[in-house]
């Protein structure tokens, strides 16, 4: 498995994984606007088939976000997702980011669960976050006290 940066033929395949992964999606073009914007964008990719990929940006001057991470519903569990999550927590370690936020649906226990391997921590809830009413489990990683790099 290597990590690599996202390029522009990675699309079709990146969004069939974000509609796999999620009810709510970004829409493709979306993950277009949001590639040229410049954020970080990394893929997983086993034998030359993309199966994952992260979306990371600065919020804020020392505040890094993931704004989505999945991996391929055959190639789950197999570290994919922990060596995405691992390159973009360094990136924005690299780049003094302080903080890293993100937000999970509140009923995906095993992605909460995921986060709080890497030390993550909730901060809150935000109810109704989800067009399908779901609320948002906020949850914040602290670089400078947790060691990760």
């Amino acid at each position: 498995m290597i990590i690599r940066k996202f390029v522009p033929t990675d699309l079709k395949r990146v969004f069939e994984i974000e509609n796999m992964s999620f009810d709510q999606s970004y829409g493709i073009n979306m993950f277009q606007q949001l590639y040229e914007m410049g954020i970080g964008f990394l893929v997983a990719e086993e034998d030359d088939y993309v199966i994952g990929y992260v979306m990371f940006w600065i919020k804020y001057e020392y505040q890094g976000h993931i704004i989505s991470i999945a991996v391929d519903k055959n190639y789950r569990r197999q570290g994919a997702g922990t060596h995405l999550l691992v390159k973009a927590i360094s990136i924005l370690s690299l780049l003094k980011i302080d903080t890293i936020y993100l937000e999970v649906n509140e009923n995906n226990t095993g992605a909460v669960e995921f986060y709080k391997n890497f030390n993550f921590q909730i901060d809150r809830v935000v109810p109704g976050y989800y067009e399908s009413g779901d609320g948002a489990i906020i949850m914040y990683l602290p670089l400078r006290k947790s060691g990760v790099s």
